[in-house]
């Protein structure tokens, strides 16, 4: 099974240019920290800067927030990278003559569905400022 770590990336690059405002902000910069290719950081400015949620000028290094950290939400970098999948999925290759095969597909899906619900709920409650102060906190603890 194959993983998207797109949405933490997303969040890592913003957060790295919460941190580190005054210093280095170019791809190469960020792309050591996320341990990516510079291209793959230029993609994801790319979906952050269409949402709205980033600023940056050709031939210029030096992307910045939009808006405060403050009012971006993790729902907010959810969407803006277009992530339109669920974030679980239901085997749908179950035996449909089978009690259990048969019902599971829908039964699970909306047991999903809720979940579902309820992260995005959340993730509309945490904000990048939270991420980054959380970010703070466990290096100060180190």
């Amino acid at each position: 099974m194959r993983y998207s770590y797109k949405f933490s990336d997303a969040i890592h690059l913003l957060a790295y240019l919460v941190v580190y405002h005054d210093g280095d902000r170019s791809s190469k910069a960020i792309a050591n920290s996320i341990e990516a290719n510079p291209s793959a950081v230029r993609k994801l400015m790319a979906d952050l800067r269409q949402a709205g949620l980033l600023v940056t000028q050709a031939g210029r290094a030096q992307p910045t927030l939009a808006k405060a950290a403050k009012t971006i939400t993790l729902l907010d970098i959810y969407r803006a990278l277009q992530m339109d999948h669920d974030l679980l999925h239901v085997d749908p290759a179950t035996n449909l003559q089978c009690p259990v095969g048969g019902a599971i597909q829908p039964v699970l899906g909306g047991f999903y569905q809720e979940i579902q619900v309820a992260a995005y709920k959340r993730m509309q409650e945490i904000t990048l400022a939270d991420v980054v102060q959380q970010i703070k906190q466990y290096n100060q603890a180190k």
